[in-house]
């Protein structure tokens, strides 16, 4: 009996995870084009790293992907859902940043035909971070990260910007430089929509890494804004308008560099000015606030301190 068992509890044990596992489902945000909107939590075994927001856009001659995954399994499962909206295959794959959910699944697109895409500084920081991010995520995922393969994004373009455009679609490559170096967005402006890499969080409160810049990403946010547009794909949350994501992602960056910044650059204590600002009920009901919130604001003071 005990023989039987342990299989028998086992394969029960696989069934109960894939049924909590996230899968990932394209969801219309106007005419061709789709968001694809992970989980607002931490990187997991059950979502493949997918805890980002993705997209794509269905053309006559072929999908343009936005960004890849975390992760070969990842990768499946974005094509999966990309599969249950077109047949088309995925032509370009367009990485708006170097963070491992953005390009770690570029090898599998890849091998499938797909030209991979990037700005110059994009795809060296890609390559830079390769061996962290792939350490991290073997720790966090396991086997589930078998197969994967770092592949910086092949073609790469120099400038601040391009134009590309496929199958009667254009769009606008853009860098940021907001989360991590070589950050970027896609812009659409035929269609209104922005998929704004991880310039945008909202529904979560925007991270600011060791490699974040609160400058940068001040002055991205207000160019974006600058061009009104319609719908904005965020980094993380769900899809959104211009004003939830001012609420949420642009006014923090005000906030940053407006109290932060100022306090650091009148070399004003600063563990006075983090203490002042714990508090900020204007964000307190967004995920990842209590976590992240202080840790920001050190950042952020280092970095204006430094100029």
């Amino acid at each position: 009996m005990r023989t039987l068992l342990a299989p028998l509890l086992f394969l029960l044990a696989l069934s109960a995870h894939a049924a909590d596992a996230f899968q990932p489902r394209a969801e219309p945000v106007v005419e061709n084009v789709y968001a694809i909107v992970g989980p607002l939590g931490q990187r997991s075994v059950d979502n493949d790293g997918l805890n980002a927001s993705f997209g794509f856009i269905v053309t006559p001659k072929g999908v343009i992907l936005i960004d890849s995954g975390a992760s070969r399994l990842g990768a499946e499962k974005i094509a999966a859902a990309i599969g249950k909206v077109t047949a088309q295959p995925v032509r370009w794959v367009i990485n708006t940043g170097s963070q491992d959910h953005r390009w770690l699944g570029n090898a599998y697109f890849a091998g499938k035909g797909a030209e991979v895409i990037a700005l110059a500084r994009t795809a060296a920081t890609q390559a830079e971070f390769s061996t962290q991010h792939m350490a991290s995520l073997q720790r966090m995922l396991g086997d589930r990260m078998q197969g994967t393969q770092p592949l910086p994004a092949p073609k790469t373009y120099a400038g601040e910007a391009v134009s590309l455009a496929l199958g009667g679609e254009t769009l606008r490559l853009a860098y940021t430089d907001a989360h991590f170096p070589g950050d970027a967005w896609v812009w659409l402006p035929q269609r209104g929509v922005m998929f704004s890499g991880d310039l945008v969080f909202v529904d979560r409160l925007v991270g600011i890494l060791p490699w974040s810049s609160v400058k940068h990403s001040q002055t991205a946010f207000l160019a974006m804004a600058a061009l009104q547009p319609a719908w904005i794909v965020p980094g993380h949350g769900r899809v959104c308008k211009l004003e939830q994501a001012q609420r949420e992602s642009g006014d923090y960056y005000d906030f940053l560099a407006g109290k932060i910044g100022a306090a650091a650059k009148d070399m004003e204590p600063m563990d006075a000015t983090l203490d002042r600002y714990a508090d900020l009920p204007a964000f307190r009901h967004l995920d990842n606030y209590t976590g992240l919130h202080r840790a920001n604001m050190n950042r952020a003071f280092t970095e204006f301190e430094s100029q």
